[in-house]
């Protein structure tokens, strides 16, 4: 690996001189980390797991070169006996995680790695970097199709995402949970994902007409041509749209769509669709666009105003409401032996754990159990897979396609309250009687040494 692509260096500083306490004290042992997220940002009721291909890709390829063992070095701080053991430092443990595009809930472990402490300590940044980031657009576009409620959405985002990372993370996290396509090119070359875009409002006042602008765009994409309406008056557009497409039925073309992107969108869509139909124009589709979120779709969902897709950008892809999860990585085993967390507010589950998914009779989510890696719960699918051994992943990558059919199939199968786009129901998670059994415990332990 290159030192311009080395993403070692990707870390909090605090790892780093924890590392080297650890080594100076020769602290080789085996350790346990479970990531999780304490708790719910309002109307959230579940979240998306997404993020772990990259989690994996970078554990496999994680290593030290030359360049990042030379900046380390030029700061003073570590002993030359420590960046020695830096040089051959590879992540060799395991890992076992809830697949991508799976549900998941709060305190519930997304994933759990085990290693050697060093190397399970020192990669937790980057963990948290791109599981946060990717559930929580995950999670707020699995929102936004849902509350759609059948009509296509589009991921129009990128030019307001934080950066090129998460530009590209938002495109492939949101077509995870159900959008249809993303404006972002090269997340639709690097992910498969379809490419969707219509036009700007420059485009249309670079004519000194709209009509013309209308013209010249339709002749360039004769098969596939949206207009954009709104640039001056949308009900004024939509009849210079209505004009171009009889220009294009007499060659033979069809005119595909009109989007509105401003103003009263429940009203002028309905307007829009009016003059569209009395013109004969029942198959020319409406795009709504603008600063729309999931409570803005349900809105116009629960009236059916006539829109039959949408763009949904900025508050989507930084995730608005809700831009960041309480998501945390504790360390659950130490050498064999079980530890928690007791802080206020923010007390962890101890021991290596496996997580346990119950259906109903028509199949349907019923709870879920926390419990003990080594337990076993009857009639409960394991959700924590082992998909990390000695530093390998286990299997290949699924694909996008087959993570998307899977979170589609499992979100289908939760009850329509816990999918509330406002003041969702709670959904069943319990402790085993064991876990709860090695909490008290562990507890007691602390609370009588410390």
């Amino acid at each position: 690996m290159g030192t311009r692509n080395n993403l070692a260096l990707l870390t909090d500083l605090y790892e780093l001189t924890m590392a080297q306490s650890y080594f100076q004290s020769r602290k080789f042992e085996s350790a346990t980390f479970s990531l999780f997220i304490r708790s719910y940002p309002p109307n959230r009721g579940y979240f998306v797991s997404a993020g772990l291909e990259d989690v994996l890709d970078f554990l496999e390829d994680f290593c030290f070169d030359p360049g990042t063992i030379d900046y380390l070095h030029s700061k003073r701080m570590f002993t030359d006996e420590f960046l020695d053991f830096l040089k051959g430092l590879h992540f060799t443990g395991e890992v076992w995680a809830i697949p991508e595009g799976r549900l998941f809930f709060k305190d519930e472990p997304i994933l759990e790695i085990t290693a050697p402490i060093i190397e399970a300590q020192i990669v937790e940044t980057f963990i948290i970097n791109q599981i946060n980031l990717q559930t929580l657009i995950a999670t707020k576009a699995a929102r936004c199709v849902h509350a759609a409620r059948g009509r296509a959405v589009v991921d129009f985002s990128l030019r307001r995402t934080h950066g090129i990372d998460a530009g590209m993370k938002v495109a492939r996290s949101s077509y995870l949970t159900g959008f249809s396509g993303t404006s972002n090119v090269l997340a639709g070359r690097r992910y498969g994902i379809p490419i969707v875009g219509t036009m700007a409002h420059s485009f249309v006042s670079s004519f000194e007409r709209e009509t013309d602008a209308f013209r010249s765009f339709v002749l360039s994409f004769p098969d596939n041509s949206t207009l954009l309406i709104d640039t001056y008056d949308p009900l004024a557009g939509t009849r210079k749209a209505i004009e171009v497409a009889r220009e294009m039925a007499a060659r033979g073309e069809r005119l595909s769509g009109v989007r509105i992107d401003s103003g009263d969108l429940a009203s002028l869509a309905c307007e829009v669709r009016r003059i569209l139909d009395e013109a004969g124009l029942v198959d020319v589709k409406i795009i709504g666009s603008g600063g729309l979120d999931e409570y803005d779709l349900a809105a116009l969902s629960d009236t059916n105003v006539p829109y039959d897709s949408y763009g949904v950008g900025t508050k989507m892809g930084v995730s608005g409401d809700a831009p960041w999860f309480d998501m945390a990585y504790k360390l659950v085993e130490h050498n064999g032996r079980p530890v928690l967390k007791l802080s206020t507010g923010k007390v962890s589950l101890p021991g290596r754990k496996q997580l346990f998914r119950f259906v109903d009779g028509q199949g349907r989510l019923k709870k879920d159990a926390i419990a003990l890696l080594n337990e076993n719960l009857p009639e409960a699918e394991h959700l924590l897979k082992k998909v990390m051994e000695k530093g390998k992943a286990k299997d290949p990558h699924p694909n996008l396609k087959e993570i998307r059919e899977c979170f589609l199939e499992e979100f289908n199968r939760l009850d329509e309250p816990t999918k509330a786009i406002r003041n969702p129901a709670a959904y069943p998670v319990e402790l085993s009687p064991r876990l709860k059994q090695l909490k008290e415990k562990i507890e007691q332990q602390v609370a009588q040494t410390q």
